[in-house]
């Protein structure tokens, strides 16, 4: 393809979607077209001669591994980046080309929205399989275990000294705190009482309840969104998945200082599996923690996966049960010092 004119070289680049950066050998911008202005959220006279990692919040681009490709004249692909500028989230697709007068030819395509389906789709895929395989470790573990509960009570009765019974107990003990892990992992059993109410009240009940449960050094701040209408649901289940979100939170900032906020806002045209939503209430938990690990990002919701020790993995498996139950979703952006869990409850068709 040949062009008539620089301009109208500028005018095919600026129409184009994919972000396109021309930079120096030293990583600074020469060039940028539209969408990469948007993307960098600068105007092209910022732009100019910008070092470019300094324009980023957070980044997963390994900008060593990428130099030392091109300095072997050699092209580089990340298919999957993720940038963080402005506190916003980007997804991309990059593709880097050494140019025959040292300059970098970067191509970045978005991937949000795909990255986005294909995580809800691994989300349900997750829970159908870890439910099944749940259901059937608990049928093979709590048989067992009843009968073991039941001889260790039946030599408990005939045991002639009492402190040959502390044994018998220990038994009954253990037995009981493994049946009850079982039912944590086969999480709520029972129907969802829903009726038409606000979604506030469950939340206060909530916030008074981490109040007392928060340790001086997390602030926990509410941001509510006063026109959110009400709409049905079970307030306790709501509750619930509040709370074990926030308790996640809560473990990930530990003994540093950190702030975690609950926020409520109105979602428009949202798609619930596979039904499309004209209006949804969204919930939003975000802390300044560390940031869920990256090597349990795609596997967050199975139970027992957890990021801390000593953690259960139960909490955020359980939420997204009660979730689906309402018919929502759960999504999350997670970096180091931002991790954001967002809650989809359907309100209106």
């Amino acid at each position: 393809m040949t062009f008539d004119s620089e301009s109208d070289a500028d005018l095919v680049l600026n129409s184009m979607i994919t972000s396109i950066l021309l930079l120096d050998k030293n990583l600074n911008i020469v060039y940028a077209n539209t969408a990469a202005q948007q993307l960098l959220a600068q105007s092209p006279k910022k732009l100019l001669d910008s070092y470019l990692p300094d324009l980023l919040s957070y980044h997963s681009l390994d900008f060593e591994l990428m130099q030392s490709s091109l300095s072997k004249n050699q092209g580089f692909t990340d298919t999957e980046v993720n940038l963080v500028v402005n506190n916003e989230l980007h997804i991309l697709s990059l593709t880097a080309q050494p140019l025959s007068n040292e300059q970098i030819l970067i191509e970045m395509a978005p991937l949000n929205k795909h990255k986005r389906l294909s995580q809800e789709q691994l989300q349900q895929a997750q829970q159908s399989a870890a439910r099944e395989l749940v259901r059937g470790l608990a049928h093979e573990i709590k048989n067992p275990l009843g009968g073991l509960r039941g001889a260790a009570q039946l030599l408990s009765r005939e045991l002639p000294k009492n402190e040959l019974q502390d044994y018998t107990q220990i038994i009954i003990e253990q037995a009981d705190r493994l049946r009850n892990l079982v039912d944590r992992l086969l999480g709520p059993q029972q129907r969802l009482h829903q009726k038409v109410q606000n979604i506030h009240q469950a939340i206060e009940r909530t916030y008074a309840l981490l109040c007392i449960e928060k340790p001086l050094n997390v602030t926990i701040l509410r941001d509510y969104d006063p026109s959110l209408p009400e709409f049905i649901h079970d307030s306790e289940q709501i509750e619930q998945v509040i709370l074990n979100i926030v308790r996640n939170a809560l473990q990930a900032i530990g003994t540093k200082t950190g702030t975690i906020t609950i926020r409520t806002r109105t979602a428009f045209q949202i798609t619930l599996h596979g039904q499309r939503y004209r209006l949804c209430a969204r919930i939003d938990i975000e802390d300044n923690g560390p940031g869920v690990p990256v090597h349990i990002q795609d596997t967050l919701f199975y139970p027992m996966v957890s990021g801390y020790e000593g953690g259960t993995g139960i909490g955020l498996s359980i939420a997204h049960n009660i979730v689906d139950q309402h018919h929502g979703k759960i999504e999350f952006n997670s970096w180091p010092g931002h991790t954001e869990f967002s809650v989809y409850l359907p309100i209106k068709q």
